[in-house]
């Protein structure tokens, strides 16, 4: 049988795709939207149980949309195979350390690799100034850098936008809007919510039990929700001098396996994802054991983070 010219495309098309000669969008067709995990610890010690400090990237069309810069974010992009000079938005759910502490050195090894692109930074009042402290905490080296390398000017890399609750961002690929959660006693904490065309995503940050929550992330295909363990919670007051007040912050601020559950249920979504482990640095604790009290509410797919996880 003879084969016509647009049978023969058809077909050496699918074949250099399949063979990932090129990427789908090649042929007009948007990428879909994948979710990694970079980091699923809570709390800002750094170094045990093998998980990084909180940050959460969801490619949309291939562009990248980070949540979150807590310690070790810049080494988990590039491992995930995300070049720096890619990054174009960042958005911080509230001002803890583990949740900011690496915004000001990713701006800047963004800025380092030669490359930089412009980034818009959403997040709470206070964004702007944070900006501002880290580029005059390093004034010395960027101006020398700037004269003896011929570098541009890194302040001009970043536009910050210190949001309210609502629609933050709109563009060709996807609407970001944020909601408060009640995470004391910081008072603006937020939630963001991804509505790409092929998929919703929400980011719960950290925040204590919230119907309000549930209602926001309605139909999303997934929620990436924070997790508590008490039995953990017990253990590690045990060992901390300042184990009491501890316990009262993270009672009131943190959500158990069972109200996720709820949470899920209520909102309808698909997928569950469990993220920002309190305690994170407790290895003794099993995925059955973070995920048992969920599935007591909640009859959807769950998933127990690790750090570059793809969803």
């Amino acid at each position: 049988m003879q084969t016509t010219r647009r049978q023969f495309l058809t077909t050496a098309a699918s074949f250099i795709i399949s063979h990932g000669l090129i990427g789908s969008d090649a042929l007009g067709q948007k990428k879909s939207t994948r979710v990694v995990l970079l980091g699923t610890k809570g709390g800002p010690r750094v170094g045990e149980a093998g998980r990084i400090n909180p940050s959460t990237l969801i490619l949309i069309n291939d562009v990248p949309y980070l949540v979150d810069c807590g310690y070790g974010v810049t080494k988990q992009l590039v491992t995930t195979g995300v070049a720096l000079n890619r990054l174009r938005y960042i958005f911080i759910t509230h001002h803890h350390s583990d949740h900011n502490l690496e915004f000001g050195p990713l701006l800047y090894n963004t800025w380092i690799t030669g490359l930089p692109a412009h980034i818009d930074a959403y997040g709470p009042p206070g964004l702007a100034k944070m900006s501002e402290h880290f580029f005059n905490y390093l004034k010395f080296d960027i101006d020398t850098r700037i004269v003896d390398e011929g570098r541009t000017d890194p302040r001009k890399l970043v536009t910050t936008h210190e949001i309210k609750p609502g629609v933050v961002l709109v563009n060709d690929d996807v609407k970001v809007s944020a909601r408060l959660v009640p995470h004391p006693p910081i008072k603006e904490a937020y939630a963001y919510r991804f509505d790409a065309k092929d998929r919703s995503v929400v980011i719960s940050g950290d925040t204590a039990y919230a119907p309000e929550l549930a209602e926001f992330a309605k139909g999303a295909d997934v929620l990436v929700h924070e997790v508590m363990y008490l039995p953990g919670i017990e253990a590690l007051i045990k060992r901390l001098p300042n184990a009491k007040r501890l316990r009262e912050h993270l009672m009131v601020a943190h959500t158990l396996p069972e109200d996720v559950g709820k949470i899920a249920a209520q909102a309808g979504v698909k997928t569950l994802v469990l993220t920002h482990f309190v305690p994170g640095d407790d290895a003794s604790i099993t995925d059955e054991q973070w995920s048992e009290g969920v599935r007591k509410h909640f009859k959807g797919e769950v998933i127990v983070g690790k750090d570059l996880m793809e969803i």
